[in-house]
């Protein structure tokens, strides 16, 4: 057989790019779904009364300290900001938290549990979609490094190239959706989900851009592993032309 293929050294360099980015991509995700850091942003709650020997900006002295009962004091509540006190939050796909008050720590809820019941399908398909998403992945990166690593003909390795490639392809699709589809369904839950949760502010966290690098990362690698698939085919087509030349010179074959 004649050896029609890239150079070694530039056909290795490739895999190991397009495995860098997939097994990068990989780390990205699994950092970013594991976090609850996808939108951050401020609270307005309004401050609870003083007790005992609590006082301050965090709370609200009461102006008659001798009365036991609720009913003996009157207060009217008003829209100031000195009323409200403001404290930051944080939510992902999994679980919701934010700052205690009256305590050091937070408090956290599950996201799904927030979510408005006319959501929560899309938010369960945003979650699927990113476990599968993982697994893509994953089954990449193995792909690329039995490739990189175990496959002694170019035969062999471009049949490995061309399913790595349409994995990769199909992960960053599925990232791609169940990104938008989670930013879909938190943007409906800060207009219609629960008043105790409905953020003043936000803005994504770095969760939030950690999983677009990902998809940036895996559709990296898949232009990287395609544009080394079809260079070898290519080089292929190119030292098969040349070899039917160099025959047809030299045993003088007639043209058909």
């Amino acid at each position: 057989k004649m050896p029609v293929s890239l150079p070694a050294a530039d056909r290795r360099q490739r895999s190991s790019a397009a495995f860098s980015l997939c097994f990068l991509s990989l780390v990205f995700s699994i950092t970013a779904v594991s976090s609850s850091y996808w939108c951050e942003g401020m609270r307005k709650v309004a401050k609870p009364f003083c007790t005992g020997q609590s006082q301050g900006d965090h709370c609200i002295l009461i102006s008659n300290p001798e009365a036991n009962s609720s009913n003996a004091v009157q207060y009217i509540w008003e829209t100031g900001d000195d009323k409200f006190i403001d404290r930051k939050f944080h939510a992902g796909i999994w679980y919701s938290c934010e700052e205690m008050i009256n305590a050091e720590g937070e408090k956290c809820r599950s996201f799904i549990s927030l979510t408005p019941a006319t959501d929560r399908g899309v938010l369960w398909l945003s979650i699927v979609a990113e476990l599968l998403y993982i697994i893509l992945l994953l089954l990449g990166a193995i792909l690329m490094s039995a490739e990189l690593c175990y496959c002694s003909t170019v035969i062999d390795g471009l049949k490995i190239n061309a399913f790595s490639a349409v994995v990769t392809v199909l992960a960053g699709l599925l990232g791609m959706v169940a990104h938008m589809m989670y930013t879909t369904v938190f943007q409906m839950t800060v207009n219609l989900g629960p008043e105790d949760w409905r953020p003043h502010t936000w803005d994504y966290g770095w969760s939030y851009c950690l999983a677009w690098a990902s998809f940036a990362c895996c559709m990296a690698a898949a232009v990287t592993t395609i544009n080394k698939y079809t260079k070898t085919i290519l080089e292929f087509k190119h030292r098969r032309k040349m070899l039917e030349r160099s025959l047809k010179i030299k045993y003088k074959f007639p043209d058909h």
